[in-house]
């Protein structure tokens, strides 16, 4: 424990980081590989919660871009989520991992509503806690949920699991001569609008001194060395602590 910088951790997972190889569902493949990487921390007693999006089963963005009400469209987003979250606990639980799913929309038969004092407890006790259904509200994104419940857990930083190596000044897939960040402002991200997550989320981090870590899902280890403060893909910091 004394190895790592970071004790509590939010990490964000995209929905689409659990399609695989696929262009929709969830691979169960990828769901034993996050298994495995975060049982690696969780056995060195890093508390972990989880905020999954819902992008590989449905996204409330294309429902409204193909005429769907946009509050109805991100509510059935956010039952996407749930869906992912539960299996991911499915697979936790089957690597040995007591995890608890909080959906910030009651659905009692299947996870316990999102209470922040109770998540915290569960963090305490060792169990791995899945945030679902966002923040409960249309009109906010899953990076704004996740920025969101690693302010209120009080996490030591926001993990932010992505297809990319960290953030670049430019896209590089169409720009083999982009620049990879090793560490950034917030103000800076928001000035040149890479994209690392929504300004809403960006700016909450901001306000409260949240270091956002962004980095490479595919790497081995990835988890482990991020948060022993190893060089791992970028860190977003306040301009106060570069």
């Amino acid at each position: 424990m004394s190895d790592y910088k970071y004790k509590r951790v939010l990490l964000k997972l995209s929905g689409e980081a659990l399609m695989g190889e696929g262009t929709s569902g969830i691979d169960p493949d990828v769901l034993d590989t996050l298994a495995e990487e975060v049982l690696s921390i969780h056995e060195d007693g890093i508390q972990v919660g989880i905020v999954v999006g819902g992008g590989n089963i449905f996204r409330g963005m294309a429902g409204a871009a193909a005429g769907m009400d946009r509050a109805q469209a991100d509510y059935m987003g956010m039952l996407a989520t749930v869906m992912n979250a539960l299996a991911i606990q499915d697979s936790f639980e089957h690597h040995g991992m007591m995890s608890r799913v909080m959906s910030a929309i009651e659905m009692h038969e299947v996870a316990e509503t999102y209470i922040r004092r109770r998540a915290i407890r569960h963090l305490e006790k060792g169990r791995v806690v899945i945030f679902a259904a966002g923040t409960g509200n249309p009109y906010f994104t899953t990076d704004t949920a996740a920025a969101l419940r690693a302010c209120e857990i009080d996490a030591d930083c926001l993990m932010k699991a992505t297809k990319v190596d960290g953030i670049y000044d430019m896209d590089p897939v169409t720009h083999p001569e982009a620049k990879r960040f090793d560490t950034i402002t917030y103000r800076e991200v928001l000035a040149r609008d890479l994209k690392v997550m929504d300004a809403t989320a960006t700016a909450l981090c901001n306000d409260n001194d949240m270091p956002i870590i962004v980095f490479d899902i595919t790497e081995a280890d990835v988890f482990k060395r991020a948060l022993m403060g190893q060089p791992v893909g970028t860190t977003v910091i306040g301009e106060g602590n570069e």
